[in-house]
């Protein structure tokens, strides 16, 4: 019987073990999973190409970012391209699909999220320093199965939800809160195709959605992803928007006189 218990005991001590994950360790282990963090340092810039689909609406996209925190998203249809871009302190954007070819600032709402993107090693890496937090939430079944719940709150405020593999400890799935004027944006993400580019691994396909209609999916599949390319930071600066015609008028030719000159008085005869 006391052999029957002490085996009990151990069994139990091992699941307590097992399970009594601190949110340091899995995001040590979530780094490490990655590739680690002397690897992931070792990037400075990315290149991202693909397309993005949403139901049966296909098209090109790509993704140039760079240390510390620059970003440029483009999407091209028809021949005309769209670009939102953040030069680490200003977020801007073209929409020619709108009619707007001008270079025009980011609205508030849109300027918070991209900026958060922008972080290049993302929020896990040198968590600390930054003024992020990290808690673990526990296991929380995804889809059927176990995943390790980080809860990540970046210094700003807003939360970011990482849902950790149990095997590899790389996040399939994040959720992103971001609080803007005391309203909320929440944003889904499945994370897969996990492929080593220059030692470190990234996703090749993003299923991203608004929690609040799920119907509204966009998948981004890159075909190719490079690492450490020469990208000038000019690439990510608001251009000068073109100026327009002047207003001022050309100077008008001086008009004809109306009058016609009057020829001259005949002069006297000699005496």
């Amino acid at each position: 019987m006391r052999k029957w218990l002490s085996l009990a005991l151990g069994v139990g001590c091992l699941t307590v073990l097992s399970s009594a994950q601190t949110a340091e360790e899995l995001v040590a282990k979530n780094l490490a999973a990655k590739g680690g963090v002397q690897a992931l340092k070792s990037i400075t810039s990315l290149r991202m190409i693909g397309k993005l689909q949403q139901g049966t609406f296909v098209i090109p996209t790509e993704q140039d970012a760079k240390t510390p925190d620059l970003l440029r998203n483009t999407v091209t249809l028809q021949g005309l391209t769209a670009v939102q871009a953040y030069d680490g302190s200003v977020g801007w954007q073209i929409r020619p699909f709108g009619g707007r070819r001008d270079p025009e600032m980011m609205g508030e709402d849109e300027l918070k999220d991209f900026a958060e993107q922008a972080d290049f090693y993302g929020p896990l890496v040198d968590y600390q320093q930054k003024g992020n937090t990290v808690e673990y939430l526990g296991k929380y079944t995804l889809d059927g199965d176990d995943t390790y719940r980080l809860k990540v709150t970046l210094k700003n405020g807003d939360v970011s939800y990482y849902y950790l593999d149990p095997d590899t400890f790389i996040e399939v799935r994040t959720e992103k809160q971001v609080f803007v004027r005391g309203a909320v944006n929440e944003t889904v993400s499945d994370l897969g195709s996990y492929k080593k580019v220059a030692g470190v691994y990234f996703p090749f396909s993003i299923d991203s959605w608004p929690k609040s209609d799920p119907t509204q999916k966009q998948q981004v599949t890159y075909d190719k992803i490079e690492a450490n390319v020469a990208l000038n930071d000019s690439l990510f600066k608001m251009p000068v928007a073109p100026a327009g015609p002047s207003t001022q008028k050309e100077a008008e030719p001086a008009k004809p006189s109306k009058e016609e000159p009057k020829p001259p008085k005949p002069k006297p005869p000699k005496k």
